[in-house]
């Protein structure tokens, strides 16, 4: 376990002091799933394997902007324990995620908080954030230069807004940055893998393993693609292109998609191309390739198609070239992929047949 000395006393060890800092936009799920895991480190495990609680490890407590009660997201009402006003020192701050619209960046909203988390980690605490979080820590100008994790629904929102930083839609867990005092969890769950990384570093490997048993935890080892989907950005001021976007939705796997989309704007190819990549971010054939393999995976969710066949449905001839294109935008060949969420497939069905009865007693 990390040695920490309280004051002047180099004899007198304390706990890691750990916050988590909450606002309206934060998620109860990430706050108090955070809250929880951290909480039980050291106390939990004992009790479980030997009838006799142990000792907690940590120091946890959840800061706001306000000391005042608040409710974040869902309506639920969360009590810090204490303001980023009251100039308290931690040894690590986990910014949970800010809930922003993927098109909007934070701007000015947050700009005090920005100010703490730029201090505190001058300061010496390390700082990490889970999902939207990182939207804070860019507009601290933390990750500046840096790689960075957050919600892959955010790539392109981290792209126009924070062009410094180098977003990775695919990382769980950015650690390159540690050293520089910055960590960064990618969206939702992956607070756990962040949670077990934090509980590592403060109380040691061990600690972390028995929270892991405790909370049956386990790692995102593939990453967060394959949870994305496509991120479907529509300007309405340019309504040939939003035309052009309803036309593939329902003609992805059109032998020629992109000719056929120029053809029915009535414009000239190049000014197509940029008009379309001002409009959604991507180049055609990206867009293309992103609506054929979201359709894939929707196929190879729901049926028993062979992988060839929903390569071939959703427009693609060769089928070698179909599961390099899948994998490399996914992370999980087309197999994997069908196997990772055919286990949820069974619960969704049961649930489909059943009433909670049922359920209950099966």
């Amino acid at each position: 376990m990390t040695q920490l000395h309280t004051g002047g006393d180099p004899t007198r060890l304390r706990k890691p002091r750990v916050a988590l800092f909450a606002a309206p936009e934060t998620s109860p799920a990430i706050l108090f799933g955070l809250y929880d895991v951290l909480g039980s480190v050291g106390a939990v495990f004992s009790d479980m394997t030997t009838g006799q609680p142990g000792d907690e490890l940590l120091e946890l407590s959840i800061v706001a902007a306000q000391a005042a009660p608040f409710r974040c997201f869902g309506n639920v009402l969360v009590e810090p324990h204490a303001s980023i006003e009251d100039g308290e020192p931690y040894d690590v701050i986990i910014v949970c995620d800010l809930y922003t619209p993927i098109m909007t960046a934070p701007g000015d909203r947050f700009a005090r908080e920005a100010e703490w988390i730029r201090e505190r980690h001058a300061a010496g605490s390390l700082i990490a954030s889970v999902c939207t979080g990182s939207l804070l820590l860019a507009e601290a100008g933390l990750l500046d230069g840096r790689p960075c994790a957050g919600h892959w629904a955010y790539a392109d929102l981290f792209g126009s807004e924070y062009p410094q930083v180098t977003f990775d839609a695919a990382a769980i867990l950015v650690l390159a940055t540690e050293s520089d005092g910055v960590i960064t969890a990618g969206g939702v769950t992956a607070w756990q893998d962040l949670a077990l990384h934090v509980i590592a570093r403060l109380c040691g490997p061990e600690h972390a393993i028995r929270t892991a048993k405790v909370h049956l935890l386990s790692g995102h080892q593939e990453g967060q693609l394959p949870y994305s989907a496509m991120v479907r950005r529509i300007d309405p001021d340019d309504a040939v292109i939003v035309r052009s976007q309803e036309w593939i939705a329902d003609n992805y796997a059109d032998e020629s998609p992109v000719a056929a989309m120029v053809e029915r704007s009535g414009l000239l190819p190049r000014t197509f191309g940029r008009r379309f990549r001002a409009a959604t971010g991507r180049r055609p054939m990206e867009y293309v390739q992103e609506i054929r393999i979201d359709e894939a995976r929707r196929i190879l969710e729901s049926s028993s198609l062979g992988v060839d066949e929903v390569g071939f449905s959703v427009g693609y001839q060769d089928p070698t070239f179909f599961r390099r294109l899948f994998k490399r935008m996914t992370g999980l060949t087309p197999a994997a992929y069908r196997r990772k969420f055919a286990t949820i497939a069974p619960f969704v069905e049961h649930s489909s047949t059943e009433g909670p009865a049922d359920l209950a007693a099966g």
